[in-house]
């Protein structure tokens, strides 16, 4: 897992890799800048995706109110709202949107194909479909991947070789996340893969 300075400065660079509306294209004029996050403002702050973003933004130059204006828009965990809120930011015209969270990323890969999205971090973001690949992710997408996923199946096996009498494993994931199925999902059909490959 990557330490929050890391983050940070992964992060910052992410945005200001963004080719189209970049902040760096448009240093003479007051970027508007988008962060929409699936949680709450007070969840936002407590994890320190928020102020890692301003932090990281304030190195590499970027002052909120000198020559960028923030438009924050919090979910508060609520499925329901996400969409309005993707569709807010875009009738807006910010120049990028900095995002959190699966279903906000779902909504606004609905919500536009021209607006730069960074995507704060994602489990797959090729099995997703939020990139075409990891070194071209093509679209209006791009951000940080936390490269596990092949992981889920590595943990099993570690698993079996310490409980070699185990037969069953239960998954916990979240119902309400559209990703959640698809990784188990995934896993699954790796595991069968690797099952018949052994002799």
């Amino acid at each position: 897992m990557t330490t929050r300075r890391g983050f940070l400065i992964a992060l910052g660079a992410g945005v200001l890799a963004v080719p189209r509306g970049s902040l760096a294209e448009q240093a003479s004029k007051v970027a508007r800048i988008g962060f929409l996050s699936y949680g709450s403002r007070q969840s936002s702050l407590d994890s320190g995706r928020y102020n890692a973003f301003m932090q990281g933004m304030r190195e590499l130059g970027y002052v909120e109110g000198t020559n960028f204006i923030l438009e924050a828009r919090f979910a508060d965990g609520k499925a329901e709202r996400v969409a309005a809120l993707a569709a807010d930011l875009v009738r807006l015209k910010v120049d990028l949107i900095v995002a959190t969270g699966t279903a906000v990323y779902r909504a606004l890969q609905h919500a536009t194909t021209t607006v730069p999205v960074v995507i704060t971090v994602s489990f797959d973001p090729v099995g997703d479909g939020w990139a075409a690949s990891l070194a071209r992710p093509g679209g209006n997408m791009t951000g940080l991947a936390l490269g596990a996923a092949d992981l889920g199946p590595k943990l099993l096996e570690l698993l079996k070789a310490t409980v070699p009498k185990m037969s069953r494993v239960a998954v916990l994931s979240n119902p309400g996340n559209a990703s959640h199925p698809q990784r188990v999902m995934r896993i699954m059909r790796l595991l069968k893969q690797k099952s018949k490959a052994q002799p």
